[in-house]
């Protein structure tokens, strides 16, 4: 008996399909879109309407965490998922830092098997250095064969500037992608949080602009010396963000991301000490939040990321100082991005950020909406106002810190691999 659903009257955000900005039937049946029309009989189909909804090809998180293999305490695989389909993501790019680290072909390959019987797709990013440690590089052409999508140590930004080098060399030879998160330890050392009045005020140590500034000088420099290429992950800063977007006036092959928390949030969220809100890289300025948003709708900034980093409770429910670093943020990176960035970017743009932008990055295709595609669709309220609540986040780690904050943005279920998620209070067996 086949599975055939009707949603009706959503608004289609997709520039390559004929639909494109309508309001819209779509049939669905077995998991391919079967019609778009509009006002399409029910034929038995099973209806759902969604006051305010709108659908768009399925969202791709640029770089997220786990915890498997080794630290499945925090995140296995299982409950990455659910957090994904909740936040609206089917593909999810997985950072390499686990124990033992993604590093050869035994644990890509592990991550693509395991994917296999999940309800997403895990997008491995194979380990820069052996043990991400920074001191010798890895195997990249055996991971890239086996599946990976680019190569990073994750949280550990490069620091040294060699091993950084022959990375991008090496990568190339097979145009592979090289991503460093920008943060010179020599300058941050044991900073806490962003440094400025707020970290005076607390007596902590900060972390300067200027560890972040420093190490994206030297990305730049090096790209162009290998002419290869490389992504600047989840930058934070306007000085930093002024030298990407030079960079790429000069051609350099360079992309970057930003967390979706920065686009929200900054270092005033910090002034009570709630280290839920403690996150590498740091949150910064208001201004610097507001660049950030001027980085997006100029094109600077390529993507948004979710930058999940799930810790247990035990690792955030301490002593400031002694608090990881780390927020769990795929169920709520959308609502995030949105409300931070209100009326600066049209629902267009902000949704190409999560599905083309990032799919252009990893060199991926994008589901698209049209007829007899298969359906890989995430389906929201864009300007829906809500308040996340503890189980909102299906992460098993939940050092959330937008929990009973008031967001914008909703994000109402997935429809992928045959296969549908979410649509609390509108389809009664989901």
């Amino acid at each position: 008996m086949s599975m055939q659903i009707l949603f009706r009257c959503c608004k289609i955000i997709d520039s390559s399909s004929p639909y494109h900005l309508n309001k819209l039937d779509i049939r669905i049946i077995n998991g391919v879109i079967d019609e778009i029309g509009e006002d399409l009989s029910l034929n038995n189909a099973l209806e759902v309407k969604v006051k305010n909804c709108s659908v768009s090809p399925a969202w791709i998180d640029l770089e997220a965490e786990a915890g498997d293999p080794g630290l499945e305490h925090r995140e296995d695989l299982e409950s990455l998922a659910q957090a994904a389909l909740a936040g609206g993501y089917t593909r999810l790019g997985l950072r390499p830092h686990t124990e033992p680290a993604i590093q050869d072909k035994a644990g890509v390959s592990y991550l693509i098997q395991q994917s296999r019987s999940l309800p997403i797709t895990i997008l491995p990013i194979g380990a820069l250095s052996r043990d991400t440690e920074g001191k010798e590089i890895t195997e990249m052409l055996d991971m890239r064969q086996t599946g990976v999508v680019a190569f990073s140590d994750g949280v550990h930004g490069v620091q040294h500037a060699g091993i950084l080098q022959r990375a991008l060399l090496y990568v190339k030879t097979f145009d592979g992608l090289v991503m460093n998160q920008a943060l010179d330890k020599s300058i941050a050392g044991k900073g806490q949080l962003h440094e400025g009045v707020i970290s005076t005020s607390l007596g902590m140590k900060g972390i300067p602009s200027l560890a972040e500034e420093l190490m994206i000088e030297r990305d730049l420099k090096l790209l162009e010396y290998t002419d290869s290429r490389l992504h600047i992950s989840h930058v934070t800063t306007t000085k930093g963000l002024e030298s990407i977007r030079k960079a790429k006036k000069k051609g350099l092959k360079v992309t970057t991301s930003v967390s979706a928390l920065h686009l929200l949030e900054t270092v005033e969220a910090l002034s009570g000490f709630n280290s839920y809100y403690k996150v590498m890289p740091p949150l910064r300025a208001e201004t610097d939040r507001l660049a950030l948003i001027k980085g997006l709708k100029d094109g600077t900034i390529d993507c948004i990321s979710s930058n999940h980093c799930p810790r247990e409770t035990e690792a955030k429910e301490l002593e400031f100082a002694y608090a990881d670093f780390g927020a769990a943020m795929l169920s709520t990176a959308f609502a995030a991005a949105r409300t931070g960035i209100d009326d600066a970017l049209s629902e267009e743009e902000l949704i190409s950020l999560l599905t083309t932008k990032p799919a252009e990055i990893y060199g991926l295709s994008v589901a698209k909406i049209k007829e007899k595609q298969q359906a890989e669709l995430t389906f929201y309220q864009f300007d829906e106002q809500w308040t996340p609540t503890l189980n909102d986040i299906k992460s098993k780690s939940k050092n959330a810190p937008l929990i009973g904050k008031k967001l914008k943005g909703k994000v109402i279920g997935v429809l992928n691999d045959k296969q549908i998620f979410g649509f609390k209070g509108v389809i009664d067996e989901v």
